[in-house]
């Protein structure tokens, strides 16, 4: 993933001009006032203006990941079949493309990755797999997919627990996918993370390692995206009836993780070394900035955040974030933008 500085700047205008909190996300951008979610990560502002909206006929929302695409815009990717591209500044929709399967059906569409000829990769959750879509979405190939992350009865998926998150390592010779959850026999909390390699670019990705990742209790990955020196951001998510959102940041580091691609039952034991992850923040403890929920939350920031990507760089030499929560076209959700400015640890 190449971190493009220009766009940056675009996020900057965007908290300036049309966040909901415009007074301290200015004074955030700027370098003055900070909003601490935690000692590495500060928020600099979100916006609702996308929440229960339509373009050009079709509803923006149900939004569930994100990527910087080629020109300096910012792809969001629906469940329901559409990729939308929007304005870098004002994140607003400027183009929809309607993405479907190779018999015309709909997409569960969840993980979204950006080439560097602006292809796109796009997870379904249904089967699960990945294909590649140009431009104009049209199908331009598929990706093998192990048999043990098949949707049963073909493999040991749970339905709407599969390729959720889908990154591109820098380089772009890396393709990693992350399941959300765990396959049957493996432990609860353990579930896999899958690479692709290829030779170069322009060739075919072929299936690589795999690896176990320890989520938190009763959470999920909801999205991954790759730093530039090659860790991973993890989005951990959860849900509980009455009392809203859980919603977790970590750094993941895969490098020294065991294969375990040829593990049958996934445990944590003896031989078996996963991805190692650290806390960057929990954004329940970020500050509001006037934000209101239309349902109970811990902190009324908070909704089902779905998508992530970095955009840039911050001051002091972090990196940008923007996030993004699935409204699931639901009275009671909210399609949220977040702005987010995190230092990440040495590796």
């Amino acid at each position: 993933m190449r971190v493009a500085s220009p766009l940056a700047a675009g996020v900057a205008g965007l908290l300036a001009a049309t966040l909901s909190a415009p007074t301290t996300a200015v004074a955030a951008s700027r370098g003055g006032t900070t909003h601490a979610c935690s000692a590495s990560v500060d928020i600099d502002g979100f916006s609702d203006a996308l929440d229960k909206t339509t373009f050009d006929g079709v509803y923006v929302g149900n939004l569930s990941a994100l990527a910087v695409d080629r020109g300096g815009r910012i792809a969001a990717l629906s469940d329901r079949s559409s990729l939308f591209s929007l304005d870098a500044r004002t994140l607003r929709p400027v183009g929809v493309v309607n993405l479907a399967d190779e018999n015309g059906a709909a997409l569960d569409s969840e993980g979204l990755a950006v080439d560097r000829d602006g292809t796109r990769l796009i997870t379904s959750e249904t089967e699960p797999s990945i294909r590649r879509y140009g431009r104009t979405g049209k199908i331009m190939g598929r990706l093998p997919v192990p048999d043990a992350l098949r949707v049963a009865p073909a493999g040991r998926a749970s339905g709407n627990l599969t390729f959720e998150g889908l990154t591109l390592e820098p380089g772009g010779r890396t393709l990693v996918a992350s399941m959300e959850g765990a396959l049957s026999g493996d432990d609860a909390d353990l579930v896999r993370v899958q690479t692709w390699r290829r030779a170069g670019y322009g060739r075919d990705f072929r299936l690589s390692a795999q690896y176990g990742y320890r989520v938190d209790s009763g959470l999920g990955i909801s999205d991954i995206t790759a730093t530039p020196d090659g860790r991973l951001l993890v989005l951990e998510r959860g849900f509980t009836s009455g009392v809203g959102n859980t919603i977790r940041l970590y750094l993941a580091d895969p490098r020294h993780a065991t294969d375990v691609s040829r593990t049958e039952n996934l445990t944590a034991g003896p031989g078996v070394r996963l991805i190692g992850k650290s806390l960057l923040a929990d954004l329940g403890d970020c500050p509001s900035l006037g934000a209101t929920a239309k349902q109970p939350q811990p902190n009324p920031l908070l909704d089902n955040v779905e998508g992530i990507t970095i955009t840039g760089r911050a001051p002091g030499g972090r990196l940008r974030l923007l996030l993004v929560s699935d409204d699931n076209q639901n009275p009671v959700q909210i399609t949220r933008l977040y702005s987010l400015a995190v230092r990440l640890p040495r590796s």
